[in-house]
């Protein structure tokens, strides 16, 4: 018996047989053509792409239909990642110019696009790299003949492996749940899993070399951990919690209707996070009370051409109506001019993490951002909208989108579109001086959202996508936690709102300190909603804002984390 630890996605925990599927193609065959054969390969490779679109269009055809929203969605995404003229066109290129295999010329620019995606600090926006491998890794097993990754057993069972595709996933009917080797919280296999609601542990690092097939295994998605072939004592102990679990959801289940009010009559507002339009009904369907954060980047990701203003406008007013007359922020475009939006060059800054990203990229193309702009103020017309602007540093970032939107506003004026012309305008704080900054942003905004994931990052210096470091990632360091409070207490002093609506929101662990703190307003994806909605309905602010304070006043590491533990445990 032994242990491995990830990140736990969530869904349960549940108890089974190991079923280790191969891994990805590592070893791609490599050799030069003859002039005289190139045009042959590139038919080869067309007919491989076809193969695989036709592979994904049948099974989103065959979709069940309680089939989660996100399967569609994914699905799509890695039709138009075959689409994408920086990966097939450049590999056409490649075959043309070099004589490269189509595999060889497939698998490298994949392997280059996905270079690109990995240097981005924004963990939903990096992880995107892994889709471009897991499409190249499809169309190259067409291209050598291999049999498809989910040709395997159908009774149920745990699937281990180093990673796995939407596609493969949604195919495996059998699942009981999905250890994976690569991966984190943002990857679409940890949102498809949640979706899905199969327990899921992610970022297992070798999970895939060490379990066998027929070990039993015990899955726990909610603390991460998978125990190989465990004794009867520790089968029987997983058991009771597995019961205990079961009856722990049905109960919170309840709770969608309940009023989130604490204790001591403190009005608490719990939205969801969401990146496709078609999420929002599920959110409204899981109690959220709004939208804190819609995601505009797929709307962008691995395309020919920028989204239109319609395009835009109507995935923005579907996620609106969704919503039903409850308010939607969506977050103008975050992402930098190093990704797909250029597909003319394949330079990557020299650390995009601190280039031209989110509101810096967007000053910087005008004519991209007035369009979304003004598709975002459209949407408004069908009900409450928020608009959101991320990565502000800086006054004069803040002064010159709020010309733009004015310049937006009035060009749809001249055009006699109907908008809201009070939308709220707001930004995120995501870096140590927009935190620092907070008491001028107010002044000029009308609602502040705390990022936690790039602010802990950016505050720590930590990309927690690298292994080597990630172990640094510590959303409780003193520092974080100051600049988290500096944040809430200079909105609530000018009576603005403010929201959490990094990951940090989700952690049920971080629910009391937020209290404490003075949140109000948190933002999460709609699987987190109840497990927090509970913590709300059991704290008393009166008494843990005291508390709290002292927490905040403490520079000792380890002094914080036994008061967040005396925080959770105490009954208030």
């Amino acid at each position: 018996m032994f242990g491995l630890q990830g990140t736990g996605i969530g869904g349960g925990i549940v108890i089974g047989r190991a079923r280790v599927l191969e891994t990805s193609q590592r070893d791609v065959l490599r050799y030069r053509l003859q002039p005289d054969n190139a045009e042959a390969e590139l038919e080869r490779l067309q007919s491989a792409i076809e193969t695989v679109k036709a592979e994904l269009g049948e099974l989103a055809e065959h979709l069940p239909a309680d089939a989660p929203a996100e399967a569609h969605a994914l699905l799509d995404v890695h039709a138009m990642i075959l689409d994408d003229p920086a990966l097939a066109d450049a590999a056409r290129e490649a075959i043309r110019e070099h004589l490269w295999n189509a595999e060889w010329a497939f698998s490298a620019q994949a392997g280059h696009l996905a270079a690109q995606f990995a240097e981005l600090e924004d963990p939903y926006l990096s992880e995107r790299g892994r889709d471009v491998k897991q499409v190249a890794d499809r169309v190259i097993r067409v291209l050598s003949g291999s049999r498809a990754r989910g040709a395997v057993v159908a009774e149920p069972a745990i699937f281990v492996a180093e990673d796995i595709a939407p596609a493969d996933m949604l195919s495996l009917r059998s699942a009981l749940g999905f250890c994976i080797d690569l991966g984190g919280v943002t990857s679409h296999t940890a949102i498809l899993a949640r979706s899905m609601n199969v327990p899921a542990v992610v970022g297992l690092g070798s999970a895939s070399e060490l379990i066998r097939d027929d070990d039993w295994l015990i899955l726990d998605g909610e603390s991460g951990v998978v125990i190989v072939a465990p004794d009867e004592t520790v089968l029987a102990e997983y058991r009771h919690r597995q019961d205990a679990g079961r009856l722990e959801r049905e109960r919170l289940r309840r709770l969608i209707k309940v009023p989130c009010v604490t204790l001591d009559g403190v009005r608490v507002s719990l939205e969801a996070n969401i990146e496709r339009p078609e999420e929002a009904a599920q959110a409204l369907e899981a109690g959220a009370d709004g939208v804190g954060l819609f995601r505009s980047e797929f709307l962008f990701l691995n395309r020919r051409e920028l989204p239109g203003e319609d395009e835009q406008y109507e995935a923005y007013r579907d996620a609106v109506l969704g919503m039903a007359g409850r308010p939607v922020t969506i977050r103008t475009l975050d992402v930098g001019a190093e990704k797909e939006l250029s597909t003319e060059s394949g330079a990557v800054a020299p650390n995009p993490a601190l280039g031209r990203r989110a509101i810096r990229f967007c000053l910087a193309a005008p004519s991209v951002f007035l369009t979304q702009l003004r598709a975002i103020l459209r949407a408004s017309a069908h009900g409450k909208v928020r608009l959101l602007i991320p990565m502000l540093a800086h006054a004069h970032e803040i002064d010159q989108s709020l010309q733009m939107i004015e310049a937006a506003r009035s060009q749809l004026r001249e055009r006699r579109q109907p908008f809201d012309e009070q939308v709220p305008v707001g930004g995120m704080v995501e870096v140590p001086a927009a935190a620092l900054s907070a008491s001028l942003f107010v002044k000029r905004l009308d609602f502040l959202s705390i990022g936690t994931n790039d602010l802990i990052q950016y505050t720590l210096a930590i990309d927690r996508t690298d292994h080597e470091v990630a172990g640094l990632y510590d959303p409780f360091h003193p520092a974080v936690l100051r600049l988290i409070a500096l944040t809430i207490r200079a909105a609530r002093k000018a009576d603005k709102p403010v929201a959490v609506c990094g990951e940090m929101a989700g952690d049920w662990a971080a629910t009391r300190l937020l209290l404490g703190m003075g949140l109000t307003q948190f933002s999460m994806h709609e699987a987190s909603l109840l497990r927090v909605k509970q913590e709300i309905l059991l704290s008393d602010v009166s008494k843990l804002a005291p508390k709290v304070a002292r927490l905040l006043a403490s520079d000792d590491p380890a002094r914080v984390r036994s008061l967040l533990m005396r925080l959770r445990s105490d009954g208030i």
